[in-house]
C-alpha cells in the first residue's frame, strides 16, 4: 500500500542528536505508522529534490505518563533516519516551524 506523499512525513525529529547527525548527511524525520522505506524515500525525493542512499527505521514505543493516580500511554509512533548522497543537503530542515 502507497500512501500521499505529504502523509508519509509527519515532522523533523529536532535533537542534538539528530543535528550532529546533518553533517554526515543524515536527517530524521517522524513518519507515518504504516509508511514503508520505498515511500519514505520516494516522499523525500519527491519533498526535498533530493537522492536518497538509505533508509533506517525505528518504531518508538509510547512512554507511560502519570497524572494524579491516572496512568496512560503517549502514543506509539515511527521514525525515520534518511541518508542522503554525498554532498547534498535539506535546506528546509534547518527553518524553525516547519
Amino acid at each position: 500500500m502507497t500512501i500521499k506523499g505529504s502523509a508519509v512525513l509527519l515532522r523533523p525529529v529536532i535533537t542534538e542528536r539528530s543535528m550532529s547527525e546533518t553533517n554526515g548527511g543524515r536527517y530524521t524525520f517522524a513518519v507515518a505508522k504504516d509508511a514503508t522505506k520505498r515511500d519514505i524515500a520516494d516522499a523525500i525525493s519527491q519533498s526535498f529534490k533530493v537522492d536518497v542512499i538509505a533508509v533506517n527505521v525505528i518504531h518508538v514505543p509510547g512512554k507511560t505518563r502519570r497524572l494524579g493516580r491516572r496512568t496512560g500511554t503517549k502514543p506509539d509512533w515511527k521514525k525515520a533516519i534518511v541518508t542522503l548522497a554525498e554532498g547534498q543537503r535539506i535546506e528546509k530542515y534547518f527553518v524553525e516551524g516547519v
